[in-house]
């Protein structure tokens, strides 16, 4: 059982979403892969979008790119939500839970098997990702900007499953990050799976400031090293 921390908490039964995702059209429908990088790679990482951008926002673009210099090959695909918008341009809000992790687990079985791909994602997708890492059986989770709590809110937390975190994970996450700032999540119970990568002034999107000296590429290209030396530990 896992609580969302939004609000009022709500637990959702994975092996029940996932039982219930069988025999649904979410079983026997393609979905439609954006693939970079070599596709021999030993590793593939996996990546979801936030809530409100889509696959090939210009942060996941980038990302991407930057990954595969790292000898990943990366796969982005869109939740239902974001491929219907893509098709009638009109922006909804996201699916809820029990629409996105069995999704997710059909994500993982159409691309193969999980024992060579990394789960992860941008933000929502990447904490979906972690809710699910476990059950699915994937060699290794990445979190790039985790909502540990939504902004302003510290104290809706969004953590509990992250304590019994079995699957080897690592979290980017900005510095300057309104989701959670590095004092706050000093003070959070997380599994000894999960290693941080703090993304030196980075907000959400690991965007720094000017008077940093730093640039949002030079933070994304950071973030994929770490990624990159993160893989190599999982092989």
């Amino acid at each position: 059982m896992i609580a969302l921390g939004q609000g009022v908490p709500v637990a959702y039964d994975l092996k029940l979403l996932f039982d219930l995702s069988k025999g649904s059209s979410m079983s026997t429908d393609p979905i439609s892969f954006l693939f970079d990088g070599d596709a021999n790679a030993k590793l593939t990482i996996v990546l979801a979008h936030g809530a409100g951008a889509p696959m090939d926002s210009p942060f996941m673009n980038e990302m991407a790119v930057a990954l595969t210099k790292g000898g990943l090959r990366v796969a982005r695909f869109e939740f239902p939500y974001m491929a219907k918008r893509r098709l009638d341009g009109k922006k909804r809000g996201p699916d809820r839970a029990p629409v996105l992790i069995p999704f997710l687990g059909e994500v993982v079985s159409q691309l193969g098997g999980p024992e060579m791909l990394i789960l992860g994602g941008k933000s929502m997708g990447g904490r979906m990702a972690s809710m699910v890492a476990d059950d699915l059986g994937v060699a290794g989770l990445v979190c790039l900007g985790y909502p540990f709590h939504p902004p302003g809110k510290p104290d809706n937390l969004r953590t509990e499953h992250l304590a019994k975190l079995v699957t080897p994970t690592l979290i980017c996450h900005g510095t300057r990050d309104p989701f959670g700032s590095p004092d706050e999540v000093a003070g959070y119970e997380l599994s000894d799976a999960i290693r941080l990568h703090w993304v030196e002034d980075g907000e959400h999107d690991f965007k720094p400031r000017k008077s940093s000296g730093r640039t949002q590429s030079q933070n994304i290209s950071d973030a994929a090293s770490a990624i990159s030396d993160f893989a190599i530990t999982l092989i």
